[in-house]
């Protein structure tokens, strides 16, 4: 019995994202491997096939999931008993595919997309879910983080906000954790001006936001300092080879989209 899922707007991408990932996973030599995305679309009742035309969006999920699942593991070897704050979580299995790396993992959004995620993937300890925006400040009061290193992922959303939003989710990082890394993915201005992903256009998911590096971003947030900016094309490069050639080209890394290592000051 598949069960229906009712999404418009941004929510509406944590589906397509997933359905990215099932088919990577589903692939001969697949780039990634996410099992639990694969058992998630198959009890979706959802209408894929404009998600599965989207090569940008799926080549740009899965270079995506690359490199942060390569970065987030790097980064839970170097500091034991990390606390994750995993913001905008959708329908994310990183919990799962870096299980006993961490200590405790918070997965985050909005009320109506955590309903949908509790239909399909029931959390219990240590991974647990919290139905707030990241611009609500109390979400914080539903973290047990005392004294722990607490890294924050902020993927896939950034680009649908706006630079007040932006701030405001980093000031109350910055307000609640002494010490904190916020790794966070970026679209480049250009890109948010002039592309439009075609698996969304139909719901009101619009690309209102972008920034050019890290230095930018850290004007916005002050509070913080840049210690690491990552290309997706080097995860790109794993899916097609012709990006080991053309990542080269500047162009071609400034517009793709990038993970932004941030770490608070203090």
């Amino acid at each position: 019995m598949k069960e229906k899922v009712n999404v418009t707007g941004v929510p509406e991408t944590m589906v397509q994202t997933l359905y990215a990932r099932a088919k990577e996973t589903k692939k001969q030599n697949a780039k990634i491997k996410d099992e639990i995305a694969v058992e998630l679309v198959e009890k979706l009742d959802y209408d894929f096939s404009i998600a599965d035309k989207d090569n940008a969006m799926n080549y740009g999920v899965i270079a995506r999931t690359i490199v942060l699942d390569r970065m987030v593991e790097q980064y839970l070897k170097k500091h034991e008993n990390t606390v994750v704050v995993n913001i905008a979580c959708g329908l994310d299995t990183r919990c799962y595919r870096m299980k006993g790396k961490y200590q405790r993992w918070y997965n985050v959004d909005l009320p109506e997309t955590m309903k949908i995620r509790s239909q399909f993937l029931t959390e219990t300890d240590p991974v647990y879910q919290i139905a707030k925006s990241a611009m609500d400040d109390s979400y914080i009061d539903d973290i047990d983080y005392h004294g722990k290193n607490i890294l924050v992922i902020i993927e896939g959303l950034t680009m649908y906000l706006y630079e007040k939003d932006i701030r405001k989710m980093f000031s109350i990082i910055d307000k609640s954790f002494q010490k904190v890394t916020v790794m966070v993915e970026t679209m480049s201005p250009f890109v948010v001006k002039h592309m439009k992903e075609k698996s969304i256009e139909g719901s009101n998911a619009k690309f209102t936001w972008g920034v050019k590096n890290g230095t930018e971003l850290q004007r916005i947030v002050p509070g913080f300092s840049v210690q690491q900016e990552v290309s997706l094309v080097e995860g790109m490069k794993k899916l097609m080879p012709i990006y080991r050639v053309i990542g080269k080209i500047q162009i071609v890394r400034n517009i793709s989209n990038k993970i932004i290592v941030m770490e608070k000051h203090g």
